[in-house]
């Protein structure tokens, strides 16, 4: 069993290298504007997958996609030959979407700021159903004593409303 430290540790040198080898070594055209954002490494060390952005179109991220993966087996002997394990870790390049995702979440917020707006105006503009006090007041303030006196509509003499 592998120590999940030792795994976090070999996926960050991952992606350290194949941001390095990127940057510096591959000189493929259809390379546009790449950043590697994350790797994430099996258990087994036997597995890599990178997350990469690109900046720019569709095109763009096409190209950019092509070139990574025509340049896999160099990228893949380099991270063998760094890590110094037995076996050197497969490699396989997602496009990492997190800016569509940042931008769903912005609209999403926006629709419920402007969602809790409109609430407020209705709120500032609301009555009340019925009355704005619902509940009955004693008119005297010495109730208390009036608690034993029997009630004169009814007779009662627990004191209090009846209903």
């Amino acid at each position: 069993m592998t120590d999940a430290a030792k795994v976090r540790r070999h996926a960050e040198r991952v992606r350290e290298l194949v941001a390095s080898v990127v940057r510096s070594q591959i000189k493929d055209p259809r390379l546009g504007m790449v950043t590697i954002t994350d790797a994430r490494i099996t258990a087994d060390l036997r597995d890599a997958t990178v997350f990469y952005t690109v900046l720019g179109d569709a095109a763009a991220q096409a190209g950019t996609a092509a070139a990574l993966d025509s340049a896999k087996g160099m990228l893949r002997s380099t991270v063998g030959k760094a890590l110094g394990l037995r076996h050197s870790p497969t490699l396989t390049f997602v496009l990492d979407d997190v800016q569509d995702q940042v931008k769903h979440i912005d609209d999403l917020l926006a629709a419920a700021r402007n969602a809790d707006a409109e609430v407020q105006r209705l709120a500032a503009r609301a009555e009340y159903a019925g009355e704005a006090q619902p509940y009955r007041l004693d008119d005297d303030e010495d109730g208390a004593d009036d608690e034993d006196e029997p009630d004169e509509s009814t007779g009662d003499t627990r004191g209090g409303d009846r209903r």
